[in-house]
């Protein structure tokens, strides 16, 4: 397993370029707000988790198809269920490596664009737990949609729309826990809610996306 989440992580390193294309959009779709609506703090502060959480949700979904779809093409996948480490364990290896090449920079990043957006000061702690705690989620739930849809030419749209429905629930609990931190209220509910989530998605997702690999490697 720790082999699998090297090499994964190595592979990953190797392609700077996709990895800063998430970032990048993290980083402008922020900028965006205070261009837009003005840069005064009455206006931005109420709205920062929610652009912040909407922000790292787009830029998780941009860089989900190509999760699996290179392995794919290449028969790289039909190497790795033929290997003596469990399909599954491998397919969690990449998952992970994809949180941290992807969720790890936005979750590092977001108390300066939290600055940027004027999010009060006690808000800080919760938004970087929430994001600890949601941006996994995103990953796997992301794994399971790109898993179903990477034998799909162009599954970009179709990939949108199953995981985007699923990426409800993390949005409202991630963006309200620290709207609710600001207004001096303990958000423990939400960040419960994310935390039971992250349990359920990380023990279900990798054996879900492991069977999809299957039956699209089977059908091709």
């Amino acid at each position: 397993m720790l082999a699998a989440l090297q090499t994964e992580l190595l592979l990953a390193f190797r392609k700077r370029s996709e990895l800063a294309n998430p970032v990048v959009f993290f980083i402008i779709v922020c900028a965006l707000f205070p261009l837009a609506l003005g840069s005064r703090a009455e206006l931005l502060s109420p709205l920062a988790s929610g652009a912040i959480w909407v922000a790292a949700l787009l830029a998780t979904l941009m860089s989900l198809d190509q999760m699996f779809r290179e392995d794919f093409d290449q028969g790289v996948l039909e190497q790795m269920e033929l290997s003596a480490v469990p399909f599954y364990q491998q397919v969690a290896a990449k998952i992970f490596a994809h949180w941290v090449m992807t969720g790890l920079p936005l979750v590092l990043l977001s108390p300066l664009l939290a600055l940027m957006l004027f999010m009060p000061a006690e808000s800080y702690p919760v938004l970087l737990v929430s994001l600890l705690l949601g941006t996994p989620v995103l990953s796997l739930i992301g794994a399971v949609g790109a898993s179903l849809t990477v034998s799909v030419r162009r599954g970009s749209v179709v990939l949108s729309l199953l995981v985007v429905p699923l990426y409800i629930p993390v949005l409202i609990f991630g963006s309200t826990a620290p709207q609710m931190a600001a207004e001096g209220i303990l958000p423990l509910g939400q960040l419960l809610w994310l935390a039971a989530m992250l349990v359920l998605f990380a023990t279900l997702a990798p054996l879900a996306a492991a069977y999809a690999l299957r039956v699209n490697m089977l059908g091709s």
